[in-house]
């Protein structure tokens, strides 16, 4: 059916979903390939392209819009997205800030876990200086890390290892060792809290959500397996569940209790990236 701004906004916000101006926007902008201030100009203006119903009644049916667009803003980079990723959130955007800011010159770092290869290629955009080694378990998934990597002009920089974190994934990365620092937004989320969540996240691979029975199984295996691989005095640097702080800190403590450990707070005051420093 033809859609207005205002016939959009209304359909999406019947339906539920959260933010249905900025929503309409995206989608009207997108698939009539005008610039915002057109669309404000003329918002009675209908709009009667079948592309844009397809993704309208995909919208409704909760999909992603990330995955529907195809493509998001990440830091400084604009990434493909489909249902073989998690899609990148503003508050990982935190992670990579303390690792811009700490990585020494010409550091070689490792991401595990790096799904779209959103903190992988931030930090090498910025950090020009900089190369990256990304692990992930999902062929699919690398596959869109390194195609990402490519599209933003650090593919020269970015080596992509296809390995389980749990199990093996010292051993693929071994050969690129060490690293300066590890970076990861690893799957934190309890399971049982995981069936709690979104119609839309629930349309996001489970296996970058479920973090074990605790939250914590990537975390223990990160902290246990990892910090040969790092240089001495070089870093681990986390993305973490709000409420994870004082887990983490006793993870710390028991795996490397010579390390120094910092909690970074988000924008909303909660906890929300661990920054381990080993000794050197």
């Amino acid at each position: 059916m033809p859609y207005t701004y205002r016939t959009l906004t209304d359909t999406l916000a019947a339906a539920g979903i959260e933010e249905p101006y900025a929503e309409a926007s995206l989608l009207i902008c997108t698939y009539a390939d005008i610039p915002h201030s057109a669309l404000m100009a003329e918002r009675d203006r209908v709009y009667d392209l079948p592309a844009l119903e397809v993704a309208v009644a995909r919208r409704l049916a909760h999909d992603p819009l990330q995955y529907i667009l195809g493509t998001w803003d990440f830091y400084n980079s604009t990434l493909a997205v489909n249902e073989h990723c998690l899609i990148p959130r503003p508050d990982t955007e935190i992670l990579v800030e303390e690792a811009i800011r700490l990585l020494s010159p010409d550091a070689h770092f490792a991401d595990l876990c790096t799904g779209s290869g959103c903190i992988a290629i931030a930090v090498l955009k910025e950090r020009l200086d900089a190369t990256a080694t990304a692990l992930e378990l999902y062929p699919d998934t690398l596959a869109l890390a390194t195609q990402n990597a490519q599209t933003n002009h650090v593919s020269d920089r970015f080596t992509p290892v296809c390995a389980d974190l749990l199990c093996g994934g010292p051993e693929a990365l071994a050969s690129n060792a060490p690293f300066d620092a590890i970076l990861s937004n690893p799957p934190y989320i309890p399971t049982v809290v995981v069936d709690t969540l979104s119609p839309e996240v629930h349309r996001e691979p489970r296996a970058a959500l479920d973090g074990g029975a605790d939250g914590l199984t990537f975390y223990r295996a990160i902290l246990r397996d990892y910090p040969s691989l790092v240089k001495p005095g070089g870093y681990i640097i986390l993305e973490i569940g709000a409420d994870q702080g004082d887990a983490l800190r006793a993870l710390a403590s028991e795996y490397l209790p010579h390390a120094a450990f910092r909690l970074v707070s988000d924008l909303g005051g909660h906890d929300r990236v661990v920054v381990i420093t080993l000794p050197g």
